[in-house]
């Protein structure tokens, strides 16, 4: 008589790392995930680049599956490719410019797992510097959004980004409209259920998609700032500055199109359209 093998369980969480030709900082990000969790954690690497020898060495050292896509995904699209096939009731969606505090990772599942509404969950992003990054945050309206993109640079303290980050330093968990994709805790149930990440978003803006949908469908976006991570940003695009930020417009000008579809809404779009290409255009001169 044969005896049935079981089945083991799957770890509590999938991590999924979107890199584009990483350094160092996957090795930190690993390394420093092993400490984030006291249980298993599944690491699922997504290289959007097109020479994988440094996301394959890590994800032999660390036991993670790498998927090599061979071609630039974008980031949604490729945080859904490492999403497929997940088992685990929490997947979180990273940059490879993470570094976690010892049991971070946990702090934010028993977050979670505390509110049954919460479709994604989110620490708070630190600085380098030990200042926090503001990465919980209303959807922007769009007098909102649009005083916010044109003056924080200018005016950091202007009314329209003061509004648009309000109560970013609270010490209090509390509902957001969204939550920053750099690192984002979410429910498997509650990702499939919207249908994962828009793949129409390059980069950018596919989290604030992300977190109005899963708002409309009942989901709560839940900021956790006793939870901390640090976040040393920028390690991706820092020598493609010129492409990145014409990809930011793209996407937030995808965004908006979509925010207002309807045919009396078409001055809308193009007020949001002409705002955006002058900022492209200012921008790009000073990065060139």
């Amino acid at each position: 008589m044969s005896t049935a093998v079981p089945v083991p369980s799957p770890p509590t969480v999938r991590v999924v790392c979107v890199v584009y030709h990483p350094g160092d900082e996957l090795v930190t990000f690993a390394r420093t995930l092993a400490a984030a969790s006291a249980e298993p954690v599944e690491l699922v690497i997504v290289d959007n680049g097109t020479d994988p020898t440094v996301a394959r060495a890590v994800a032999d050292e660390h036991g993670a599956r790498l998927i090599a896509t061979g071609e630039n995904l974008g980031y949604g699209r490729a945080a859904n490719r490492g999403a497929q096939g997940a088992r685990s009731p929490w997947l979180v969606v990273a940059n490879s410019d993470l570094e976690w505090e010892p049991g971070s990772l946990d702090a934010l599942v028993a977050a979670g797992q505390a509110d049954p509404r919460a479709g994604s969950v989110g620490p708070a992003l630190l600085n380098t510097d030990g200042t926090v990054y503001p990465s919980a945050r209303a959807l922007p309206s769009l007098t909102q959004g649009a005083g916010h993109a044109l003056f924080v640079r200018v005016w950091p303290g202007n009314p329209w980004t003061r509004r648009y980050q309000a109560h970013q330093n609270s010490t209090g968990q509390r509902a957001a409209g969204w939550l920053s994709g750099a690192c984002l805790l979410l429910r498997r149930e509650a990702f499939e259920a919207v249908g994962g990440f828009d793949d129409g978003y390059f980069m950018f803006f596919e989290d604030v998609d992300l977190g109005e949908r899963l708002g409309r469908a009942g989901w709560t976006n839940l900021y956790v700032p006793q939870v901390q991570v640090t976040h040393v940003g920028g390690t991706s695009w820092r020598e493609r500055p010129a492409s990145m930020i014409s990809a930011h417009h793209a996407s937030a000008a995808r965004y908006v199109r979509r925010r207002y579809p309807h045919w009396y809404q078409w001055p809308v779009r193009q007020a949001a359209a002409l705002g955006l290409r002058l900022r492209e255009r200012s921008e790009l001169r000073a990065a060139g």
